[in-house]
């Protein structure tokens, strides 16, 4: 008998202390489309990355080049010359990788441009979400636009227009 009550007991607090949780979502995707300098953001660094690009093909297209000239040659060049070239065709090889490294990289170029540009827009959204949480007394806020599967979703508990609001945006 003690044991049934105290287990009503427990699914009682259980069930009273969930329902008092209150939970919410946003969309961030939504949220970046609608702030115009995360567009203009997003328009500068798909320009810098197309930049890097065509100058790692062209570098790439050179080095190409320079193997095939090597290969059609390689019958009439002594071993100290073929040797020489492959040196040079190694070494710019070399320095392609170590560009698309710098360029490309995990703390390459465009990697910092991102953080620079987008980092504080990013901490804005977070800043907003966290006030309202706050104000909200929300529990959870999901952003259902990431890799978190949400089956079903109640519009009224989508916060993302409070959060552009609150950024001064619509």
């Amino acid at each position: 008998m003690r044991r049934l009550v105290f287990t009503i007991a427990a699914i009682l607090t259980f069930v009273g202390v969930t329902s008092a949780q209150k939970f919410a979502f946003i969309d961030s995707e939504y949220i970046l489309e609608n702030i115009p300098a995360f567009t203009a953001a997003q328009g500068q660094l798909n320009q810098l990355s197309s930049q890097y690009q065509k100058e790692l093909e062209s570098m790439h297209a050179e080095i190409e080049q320079m193997y095939k000239d090597f290969q059609a040659e390689s019958v009439l060049l002594s071993e100290d010359m073929k040797r020489k070239r492959e040196d040079v065709i190694i070494t710019k090889e070399k320095d392609y990788k170590q560009l698309q490294r710098k360029y490309f990289g995990p703390s390459g170029d465009l990697f910092k441009k991102r953080q620079g540009l987008v980092k504080p827009i990013q901490d804005d959204i977070f800043n907003a979400v966290q006030e309202i949480a706050n104000d909200g007394s929300y529990a959870v806020i999901f952003d259902k636009s990431g890799g978190t599967s949400m089956i079903f979703t109640n519009p009224k508990f989508d916060l993302s227009d409070q959060i552009l609001q609150k950024l001064g945006y619509k």
